[in-house]
């Protein structure tokens, strides 16, 4: 069960400081101090590791709702939520107390996949890792890392020890390890406090750090890490989207134009596109709705439905951010209103691994019969 009176002060919390987390670009460490010491750090953690156990539905209500507060705590609490489970369906048997660790609000984890070399296409990590003993050299960097430098352990995926072509292996690697430095600021037109700063990696860590088997890393980025992750994606989408939709009814409900004696909201053509606004979110929320009940309990259509979910979403909250700004014009240019913040934060979505393009084409690809890769 979500812990909803947390949750609530959580939002608090983030929405408070949202402009200035904004403005400054800074980290969120207030909501972030507070996720830590409620228990949704370990929401979809199994119970026996402290978890609540709860699964996507209730993963995509929180996210929602941290989205419409403050998006870059959303992407924190999303990339912490990606990790967990994946660590979760394959624990590195070299960190024991890891999983506990995280349902306790101690670790704040985060993912590591993005690098140059492969760009958007995250299955296919350029870096390398090799083994010698019990120990493996891990020599990677990665682009875009959510909660750089912030975060106390990383989910990084590699080229596999075995040297075989498209293999992955994926690592658990702890803030502070030698050769593990954030290596640049994290600068963006929105989400500008969730510190996605590259990172270079030179390290020597214990294979018992390595999730499942030599190679087995591809399995769980597909299996496990894409269907939480673009849920996540999608939650955070329509949050952003119905903080922007909220705040252009309440303007122009109460905006007036005094000449005429009356809010803009009696203009026909204000209403058609609040009501577009509308209608786009709720069918958006609905799908959202049934992909995550299908990742819950996977049938033949749940991998459809991770494929379409994101990218749906990542297009629909471009529409009504960008609707949400012409609606309320100059008060939303000029920063009165949250929406220009809603509105830049939710350009982010569509070209963040895997990007929109890219999902509709393996959209496509499914539905034709056609390997994805």
């Amino acid at each position: 069960m979500i812990p909803h009176e947390a949750l609530g002060q959580i939002t608090e919390i983030a929405r408070r400081n949202a402009e200035r987390v904004d403005t400054e670009g800074v980290f969120p460490a207030e909501a972030v101090d507070a996720l830590r010491s409620s228990d949704l750090l370990g929401l979809v953690l199994p119970e026996d590791v402290g978890g609540l156990g709860c699964g996507p539905m209730e993963f995509t209500e929180v996210l929602g709702e941290l989205a419409s507060a403050c998006g870059s705590t959303a992407m924190i609490y999303l990339m912490h939520t990606v990790a967990a489970v994946t660590f979760a369906d394959a624990p590195p048997p070299g960190m024991p107390d890891l999983l506990t660790g995280m349902a306790e609000g101690a670790l704040l984890g985060t993912v590591a996949f993005s690098e140059k070399g492969s760009r958007s296409h995250f299955w296919a990590p350029v870096s390398s890792a090799s083994a010698n003993g019990s120990t493996v050299s891990v020599q990677a960097d990665k682009s875009w890392v959510t909660s750089a430098g912030y975060a106390d352990v990383y989910l990084v995926s590699t080229g596999s020890t075995s040297g075989s072509a498209g293999e992955v292996d994926l690592f658990a690697m702890s803030k502070g390890e030698a050769g593990m430095t954030v290596a640049g600021p994290w600068k963006g037109l929105g989400l500008r406090g969730n510190a996605s700063s590259p990172m270079r990696i030179d390290s020597s860590i214990p294979v018992a750090h390595r999730l499942g088997d030599e190679g087995a890393g591809f399995g769980l980025m597909m299996d496990t890490g894409l269907p939480w992750f673009n849920l996540g994606n999608a939650a955070v989408s329509l949050g952003l989207s119905s903080a922007a939709n909220t705040a252009a009814i309440s303007h122009v409900s109460s905006a007036r134009l005094e000449h005429q004696n009356e809010a803009l909201s009696a203009l026909p053509t204000i209403r058609a596109q609040i009501a577009r606004m509308g209608i786009s979110l709720t069918a958006q929320q609905a799908f959202l709705a049934h992909a995550a009940r299908s990742v819950g309990d996977p049938d033949e259509a749940t991998m459809l439905n991770v494929l379409a979910v994101k990218a749906s979403a990542n297009d629909a909250a471009l529409e009504i951010t960008d609707t949400a700004m012409r609606v309320c014009g100059g008060a939303a240019f000029s920063k009165h209103l949250p929406i220009e913040r809603a509105f830049r934060d939710a350009r982010a979505g569509s070209v963040m691994a895997p990007t929109a393009d890219v999902l509709y084409d393996f959209y496509g690809k499914a539905v034709s019969g056609l390997p994805l890769f």
